[in-house]
């Protein structure tokens, strides 16, 4: 096995499910640790089967249901404990009980209320007992963040004696900062004799929002094995994100390490695991956030569009993503709007594409973002604007105490007509100054309002129906403002005819 060979332990089953309202039935379980199988973790945390019978059968349940990975159980330097997680383990292809016990003076001194050589008595028996009950043991220092490394490495080098496998060092209250946690690895690395005898785990908290830089850190020192959940998740600010280390070692090759992950099920798992644990994921989060791969300004989108490597250091392909997305904004330029409206397949000359920018750019400073749907909307109003009957201007005046009256101005046949009418309510005085100015006698049989996305800004839909001379005529329109969507609906059903 390779030296630099990064082995992925993910802890989402049993850490990231500690966050309040996370918690996940046996059936999710499986189907997060067959997707997690499928990703190409190395070890699953499956639970802490001594805390709950649902944990201990969520154990088997997935010892039963993986075959790569190693399952792993979480225990206390208990001797009940230990028992209950090696019966949990027994379906397990290859089976690891992780347990482990306080080092910091915090813990030491005031949880346990013990002393340090209490404390390496207590874990060096721990390791011991769990070596007849497991393939594998994994040794967990508590707090070794903040615990003395001369204290910390006689604790490590009795366990690895002992037969530890594993040794994790956690940064347990995010409390570290990445030189400092990474030079407490090679402290280890350089002066505890036997380390060469097990692999170094890290496990680090968010707090500080270091947990990332932090078990980077520690892997550059020495370490080999990473603690990590989906999207960070875990307890307070979470733990490290599994897809941020592993994209981390895949953009710097030159750090010569290795994961076997496929990255192309980060996305994939990110989005179950935000599912079924009902956590949303933070538009901006790295890597999975909905906007990790999108672009509004209009700088950056001209340069993703003529160049996808000047502003983005991940193909999007990589971790699941079809392609970047181009979040058209009051920012975007004349190129990603052009872009986007060839996508949808139309291509403007450079005055229909003025044209739809000025009024892209009118709409966009309305709505936070604009939609494909938007888009087919400003294309389709420009399109009207080609037929014989155009929309000038229009004013309503409505409320509580005042009738309904508007005031229409078109240009019909060239020439420009204003009338004004009242009526049942706004939509009513509206088609009534226009049925003035038309010589047609037109009913309408329907009228139909929709919402295009979601908001309070949002785009209105308006269909109407109209009937003249027995024939049935459609109209659309579509506007932020949903008494424009109506006349412009009007206006195009009587074009057809007119």
């Amino acid at each position: 096995m390779s030296s630099n060979k990064v082995h992925i332990f993910d802890t989402t089953l049993r850490d990231g499910e500690q966050v309040p309202g996370c918690q996940l039935n046996t059936i999710e379980k499986i189907e997060v640790a067959k997707q997690l199988e499928k990703l190409g973790v190395d070890i699953i945390e499956a639970g802490f089967p001594i805390s709950s019978p649902g944990d201990f059968n969520s154990v088997v349940a997935v010892s039963k249901a993986v075959t790569y990975p190693t399952i792993c159980a979480l225990t206390r330097a208990v001797k009940k404990d230990i028992e209950v997680a090696g019966d949990a383990l027994k379906y397990a292809k290859r089976g690891r009980i992780h347990t482990g016990i306080g080092t910091s003076p915090y813990h030491i001194y005031q949880k346990l209320n013990s002393n340090p050589d209490e404390i390496i008595e207590r874990a060096v028996a721990a390791v011991k007992y769990a070596k007849e009950r497991a393939d594998e043991v994994e040794f967990y220092a508590e707090d070794a963040g903040r615990s003395e490394n001369e204290f910390l490495a006689r604790v490590i080098e009795a366990v690895v004696a002992a037969g530890a496998d594993v040794v994790n060092i956690p940064d347990t209250t995010g409390y570290c900062l990445p030189h400092e946690y990474g030079s407490k690895i090679a402290y280890l690395v350089n002066n505890v004799p036997n380390i060469d005898k097990a692999i170094i785990a890290t496990h680090c908290h968010n707090d500080l929002g270091m947990a990332t830089a932090n078990t980077l850190a520690g892997v550059v020192n020495g370490a080999r094995q990473v603690e990590v959940t989906l999207n960070g998740l875990g307890e307070r600010a979470g733990n490290t994100a599994l897809e941020e280390v592993v994209m981390a070692i895949k953009c710097h090759q030159d750090l010569d390490f290795e994961v076997g992950i496929n990255p192309k099920e980060i996305i994939k798992t990110s989005k179950l695991v935000s599912t079924l644990m009902r956590m949303p994921v933070q538009a901006n989060k790295a890597i999975v956030g909905r906007n990790a791969f999108a672009h509004s300004s209009g700088i950056h989108q001209d340069g993703v569009l003529k160049n996808r490597e000047t502003y983005e250091i991940i193909d999007p392909a990589d971790v699941g993503i079809e392609e970047s997305s181009i979040v058209l904004t009051a920012r975007s330029g004349r190129a990603a709007l052009k872009h986007r409206l060839h996508v949808l397949g139309y291509d403007l000359d450079q005055e229909k594409l003025d044209q739809v920018y000025k009024n892209f750019l009118v709409l966009a400073d309305s709505k936070k973002d604009i939609g494909d749907d938007d888009l087919e909307v400003l294309v389709g109003h420009e399109k009207k604007e080609e037929r014989v009957i155009k929309l000038e201007n229009f004013q309503v005046i409505c409320g509580k105490s005042c009738i309904p009256s508007a005031t229409v101005t078109l240009i019909y046949n060239g020439k420009t007509i204003t009338e004004t009418a009242t009526g049942d309510g706004p939509v009513d005085a509206s088609f009534t100054a226009i049925k003035k100015m038309v010589p047609f006698d037109v009913v309408l049989e329907e009228y139909l309002v929709q919402a295009v996305t979601r908001g309070s800004d949002d785009i209105g839909k308006v269909h109407v129906q109209l009937s003249h001379d027995g024939r049935t005529y459609h109209g659309f329109g579509a506007n932020v403002d949903t008494l424009t969507a109506s006349v412009w609906a009007y206006l195009d059903a009587l074009s057809k005819f007119a």
